[in-house]
């Protein structure tokens, strides 16, 4: 139950920005086409051919972490955190949404760019969606195949479209959990690989 609201957050964060951008969304539907074709439905082993599609994962998270501040953890032992010194037993909050956005870490850090993962993981301190080291999110692999999977079917399936000509709003929620302040609405139509195999 834990990670079904943060993939659904994460995959509507997704689409949004998609839909904000559609040459992005054609580059995913030009991958898919080219790697899975359209006498099939991509299956979970086919997510890893698809190094765009991967690249617009780990850029919404980037930019649109579900959980922005990550869980607390505590300090076993007195140590030093940014220059800090930090008591033991201190809660510790990480806040992932702004390193993320960090204009040391990240060139154009508020734009969405999934070609900034081109070249492969970037440094594991640097994008942490999921948390790092042994208090990481232990569902990190099943959310990343989860979202890669039915983001990829969601584009192979359908066209998709905004539903007016204005971009679609980012303006983030409030909560634990950041979805969007708009929930998104688009237009869809379904794409001829739907009719072969249905």
């Amino acid at each position: 139950m834990a990670g079904t609201e943060t993939s659904a957050v994460a995959l509507e964060w997704a689409m949004s920005n998609l839909l904000n951008y559609p040459e992005i969304l054609e580059k995913i539907r030009i991958e898919i086409d080219r790697e899975i074709g359209e006498e099939r439905l991509i299956e979970e082993a086919d997510v890893t051919k698809l190094p765009y599609l991967h690249n617009v994962i780990s850029e919404t998270l980037r930019l649109h972490p579900p959980l922005p501040v990550l869980l607390p953890h505590l300090s076993s032992e007195d140590c030093s955190v940014g220059g800090y010194d930090v008591p033991r037993n201190t809660m510790l909050m990480v806040n992932a949404w702004a390193i993320h956005r960090d204009p040391k870490l990240w060139a154009d850090p508020t734009s969405f760019k999934p070609e900034r993962f081109q070249n492969g993981p970037v440094d594991a301190h640097k994008l942490i969606p999921f948390g790092m080291g042994r208090r990481a999110c232990p569902g990190t692999s099943m959310a990343q195949r989860t979202m890669g999977l039915t983001l990829g079917l969601l584009i192979q399936c359908f066209e998709w479209k905004r539903v007016g000509e204005e971009e679609i709003d980012l303006t983030e929620g409030r909560g634990t959990i950041v979805a969007k302040a708009i929930p998104l609405e688009a237009q869809c139509k379904a794409r001829p690989i739907v009719t072969k195999i249905f």
